[in-house]
């Protein structure tokens, strides 16, 4: 005889939407949406450098000629800088309306290697300082722009760029579709580690990796410990200072520190705490870090144990997601109450722990006197590969990976199968995208000229 709970789950279990249907539903969303309308590049009056201008205003002066310098490098680091460029151009583009908790940033350099809590080398985003619900094209619309700024500034072959994009849309496209055939448990321990990633690559995509491993593998914080800091006579180790990328903080910095430490304790997972609490805090620096984050608040924190043995933080000062401040995104009511109520922080780590398989267990969060941050291991085997620097071969199945990547975080949502069925087999979709991404791209080069000629 079968048994049968109670009648109140009968008469009030609301049956999650069939997958079926929401593959209809995004499908059935072309209509309002044509997918060929995500190749046009909105044509409106804009003001690139006052954008800049505006970021400027906000940081440490002292660094800002830092941050102009490095972004005038090359028009790839220019495009790594305008995150909040792309988001104030793409607010006015058509859009999907299909929200997904979203990178923000996630161009070809935003990628990379970092160790596991396991000790292994996963593969995945690793930036989500602009982290937040989007459409899900705006990620792919950033990263295939930054596939073809990155081939640009090498002088690679048009066809080869073309084709790297086509490739990344198309991976993007199957993966999404593969998703919806899988439980969002399944999709939820997925995770791409370098196994992974050189199982199908050709000769010289395997070589490329295993260089990139092999410095990732070199990143550790006891090398940076030992490269970046030295021991006084009283056994205390304190950084090195290296003006004006390393110097100490300033004495009411430092005089708020211990609250600090406390707080962002407070936030950390009930292991990290216990870790914690073997270590003191021996000193801080200012570390400048990145292309579009310089001159934002980046401290390390340096710790010791009883027997003198280093761990190195970083403390990374979170503003409001350029996805907000210039894509005009509204979010979900949940997400707006934390940032009311413990700060931007707490956005960065959360959204990070969503999109990434696995995460740094040191990830926690603090509001300041100074500002709002989030907290982390630093450097602990993180690594890239240089996409500018790559073969052919190698920068197609690069662009496909950081794509399938893409994917697997954006999985995540339950807007998964409504995705795949607006996308179908990617086709379109890419044709698109890379109308886009050439636009934008040529849109891209001008700001960067005109930033050069206004410095």
């Amino acid at each position: 005889m079968t048994m049968h709970s109670s009648t109140t789950f009968a008469a009030t279990w609301t049956p999650p939407t069939p997958v079926a249907e929401l593959v209809a539903e995004g499908r059935s969303r072309r209509e309002q949406v044509p997918r060929s309308t995500i190749s046009r590049l909105t044509e409106r009056d804009r003001d690139p450098l006052g954008i800049i201008r505006a970021q400027n205003a906000t940081r440490v002066p002292e660094l800002v000629p830092l941050r102009n310098e490095r972004m005038s490098a090359n028009p790839f680091a220019f495009y790594r800088g305008t995150a909040a460029l792309q988001a104030a151009d793409l607010a006015a583009d058509v859009h999907s309306g299909i929200l997904v908790p979203s990178c923000g940033d996630a161009h070809v350099a935003n990628f990379g290697f970092y160790a596991s809590p396991q000790r292994t080398l996963a593969f995945d985003l690793n930036d989500f300082d602009e982290a937040a619900w989007a459409p899900w094209e705006w990620d792919v619309k950033r990263l295939v722009t930054s596939i073809v700024v990155a081939g640009q500034a090498t002088s690679r072959d048009a066809r080869v760029v073309d084709e790297s994009v086509l490739a990344a849309v198309r991976t993007y496209a199957r993966a999404m579709a593969a998703a919806t055939e899988r439980a969002p448990l399944a999709r939820y321990f997925d995770h791409f580690d370098v196994e992974a990633i050189t199982s199908t690559a050709d000769k010289q995509t395997r070589a490329v990796v295993r260089e990139a491993v092999r410095e990732a593998q070199k990143r550790t914080g006891e090398r940076a410990a030992r490269k970046l800091t030295e021991r006084l006579p009283d056994g205390r180790l304190v950084f090195v200072e290296r003006p004006p990328t390393m110097v100490h903080s300033t004495d009411e910095v430092e005089s708020r520190l211990r609250d600090n430490v406390a707080h962002y304790v407070a936030s950390a997972d009930v292991s990290i705490r216990v870790l914690m609490s073997n270590y003191s805090v021996s000193d801080i620096a200012r570390r400048v870090v990145g292309v579009g984050s310089v001159g934002t608040q980046c401290s390390l924190v340096l710790f010791q144990d009883g027997a003198g043995n280093p761990l190195i933080l970083q403390a990374k000062e979170a503003r409001q997601s350029v996805l907000v401040e210039y894509g005009k995104v509204a979010q979900p009511p949940a997400y707006d109450r934390a940032v009311e109520e413990v700060g931007e922080g707490a956005r960065v780590v959360s959204l990070q722990r969503i999109l990434q398989a696995v995460s740094d267990p040191f990830l926690g969060h603090l509001r300041a006197f100074q500002g709002d941050f989030y907290i982390r291991q630093f450097h602990d085997m993180k690594g890239g590969i240089d996409a500018d620097t790559l073969e052919d071969g190698p920068f197609r199945g690069y662009a496909e990976a950081c794509a399938a990547t893409l994917a697997r975080a954006h999985a995540q949502s339950a807007e998964t199968a409504r995705i795949a069925g607006y996308i179908g087999n990617g086709r379109v979709v890419g044709e698109s995208m890379l109308e886009w991404a050439h636009a934008y791209a040529a849109l891209s080069r001008r700001d960067y000229d005109a930033f050069v000629a206004s410095l």
